[in-house]
């Protein structure tokens, strides 16, 4: 079904250059590091240097507690030599030492206990590292068992007890830790600047996306940009697509639109003149011209009007707020009128439905959209045929279907969708007399109710076209 026989008028897109995406990935590598990206670089660098800085701190005085007594032997037995030997000293005095210390030292597999005095000498003359015995001292100043070093005083002399580490060789300073330092410092600078690019990168092509639908290049797309990202940027980008094939899609609908209106108003404007230039010229004609000027003024009359009712239906505004409406007397109300017209064509109307269908709606725009769809069908029936219009009770109960179905002609598959575009014209057996707003007109007014409108070709013949909106209640 379609409200005239005239083909469609259509404006393709606007031509926009292929090299779109290569250009502003072009212009992306170009353009230097912005401030986002320095942003999340140095908070990245300073975090990871603040976690470098505190494990580190906590890995060196860990390993300089275990480095304390590196180069001693620990444990209980170091512990008991270093006392009895100590004993030893207290009460046998340096001869008894020394000859204790003689003796084990030339036992295979004796003990080495080392006694060092306040000048450094070690009482055997036995050689000595110098960090093994600070790491002697330092563990002779510390409480607490074992003691595997003892500090004794005897006859105003301090002596120094302690076990050296036997197959250990002795440490000659520690190492610099300025390599590692530096190579952690290195290190972080790369991780930082690699995920701050990382961050900024699909930022960066947001941007330049956007600038470009600024400047009016509405084929911009970024998906294949974020590459097999599976964040929420990515699904930003994902999201901007859509946006802009949104845009891309309205605008050109818009300028179809405009052309479209054009094209409807160059006609009776065309007539208008062509009217008054007769009256001109022949006065005599006068009344035939001036009915000519108030036919074609009544119908750019009706076309502002049904635009005007398109452009409320496109911008959400349908009117006052809904109020309860029962579907079923509203749609006997429409198809009683259709009724009138159908009879005087040789066709006929009938009506399906009873009890009660409620819904919230705005009861004069759910007419219009009734009323387009059931004349429709009325006009383009064959001649003593019947139009259906029915109230189908469905399995969802928040759901309350109208069908309207004809035996006319049907339409072609591939224009089921296009028949509810604003302007469209089928080719119909020439039974079409209107501007192709009809169908467009119901579409809107459908789906601001919060519906849906579609069309299908019956199998028997003729074409049948469903209005589904939700119900406030169930039928009654």
């Amino acid at each position: 079904m379609a409200d005239s026989e005239l083909p469609a008028s259509s404006l393709p897109p606007p031509a926009i250059g292929d090299g779109l995406l290569a250009t502003d990935h072009a212009s992306l590598t170009m353009r230097p590091m912005g401030r986002l990206f320095w942003k999340f670089f140095f908070a990245f660098w300073l975090a990871l240097l603040l976690a470098g800085s505190g494990v580190g701190s906590a890995v060196w005085l860990h390993q300089r507690a275990l480095d304390a007594g590196r180069d001693l032997e620990g444990g209980p037995r170091a512990a008991f030599l270093v006392g009895e030997t100590a004993i030893v000293f207290r009460y046998g005095g340096i001869r008894a030492l020394r000859e204790l210390l003689s003796d084990w030292d030339a036992r295979e597999g004796g003990a080495h206990v080392f006694v060092v005095d306040d000048a450094e000498r070690e009482l055997l003359g036995r050689p000595v590292a110098a960090e093994t015995l600070a790491q002697a001292r330092r563990l002779a100043q510390r409480p607490g068992e074992p003691r595997i070093a003892r500090l004794e005083r005897v006859a105003e002399r301090d002596y120094l007890f302690f076990v050296p580490a036997e197959g250990r060789a002795p440490r000659h300073g520690a190492p610099s830790p300025w390599l590692p330092i530096l190579t952690g410092i290195l290190a972080s600078l790369g991780f930082s600047a690699l995920l701050a690019w990382y961050l900024s990168k699909p930022v960066r092509h947001l941007r330049a996306a956007f600038d470009a639908v600024a400047a009016g290049r509405l084929d911009t797309r970024i998906g294949a940009r974020m590459g097999r990202r599976r964040d929420e940027i990515a699904d930003l980008g994902r999201d901007f697509d859509h946006m802009a094939g949104q845009l891309q899609l309205l605008i050109s609908s818009q300028r179809r639109l405009l052309h479209d209106v054009s094209h409807e108003l160059r006609s009776p404007l065309a007539r208008l003149q062509a009217a008054i230039g007769l009256a001109r010229q022949r006065p005599e004609t006068l009344d035939g011209a001036l009915d000519r000027i108030e036919r074609e003024a009544i119908r750019l009359d009706r076309l502002v009007g049904e635009l005007l009712t398109l452009s409320r239906l496109e911008a959400g505004m349908g009117g006052t707020p809904g109020e309860e409406t029962d579907l079923v007397e509203l749609t006997r109300i429409v198809a009683e009128d259709a009724r009138f017209e159908a009879e005087a064509a040789g066709r006929r109307v009938r009506f399906f439905g009873d009890g009660e269908a409620l819904i919230q709606a705005h009861a004069e725009l759910l007419h219009r959209a009734l009323e387009n769809v059931i004349r429709n069908a009325v006009k383009f029936t064959d001649e003593g045929t019947v139009v259906e219009i029915a109230i189908v009770r469905t399995s969802d109960p928040e759901r309350l279907v109208v069908t309207v179905s004809d035996r006319g002609p049907g339409v072609p598959e591939d224009q089921l969708q296009a028949i509810f575009e604003p302007f469209f014209r089928g080719m119909s057996r020439g039974r079409a007399a209107g501007f192709g707003l009809g169908l467009a007109i119901a579409r809107g007014a459908v789906e601001a109710h919060g519906g849906h409108i579609c069309a299908l070709n019956r199998a028997c013949g003729g074409l049948q076209v469903e209005i589904v909106l939700p119900a406030q209640t169930g039928f009654g």
